[in-house]
């Protein structure tokens, strides 16, 4: 389907078929982008939410996603330090309590503090799996 170029209310003509494709690039390179570092971080996790600890099979693993510990979506080491496999529902309150915490003036991304709690949850695993305390 083939758009005509509109005019905006000051007279400007604007070319809908160069900014679909802008956008359509954007949205392409997000995807590759998405896919490398998804398909790496299954690899290299468990398939459990790393929040609530929900386990996710083939049948419901579109639900399980990739979270950027550093909220840095371009950060993508191949050791996968800066990732973390969270569930859509975990993932989002995450994500929210970030915006809470930087509207609340917080430090963002790529402005560390001094102190930086940091989660793990899986730590003490192996210890569980070999029946230690």
């Amino acid at each position: 389907m083939t758009t005509s170029p509109h005019r905006t209310q000051a007279g400007k003509i604007i070319d809908t078929n160069r900014l679909d494709q802008v956008v359509a690039d954007a949205r392409r390179a997000r995807d590759e982008r998405e896919r490398g570092y998804r398909e790496q971080a299954l690899k290299l996790y468990p398939w459990v939410c790393g929040c609530c600890g929900r386990s996710f099979n083939h049948a419901n693993l579109r639900e399980l996603t990739v979270h950027h510990r550093d909220h840095n979506h371009d950060n993508n080491p191949s050791d996968g330090s800066n990732w973390e496999l969270l569930c859509l529902y975990c993932h989002d309150n995450e994500h929210q309590r970030y915006e809470e915490h930087i509207a609340a003036g917080g430090k963002g991304a790529g402005q560390e503090s001094g102190s930086q709690t940091i989660h793990r949850p899986f730590e003490g695993l192996d210890a569980l799996l070999k029946g230690e305390k």
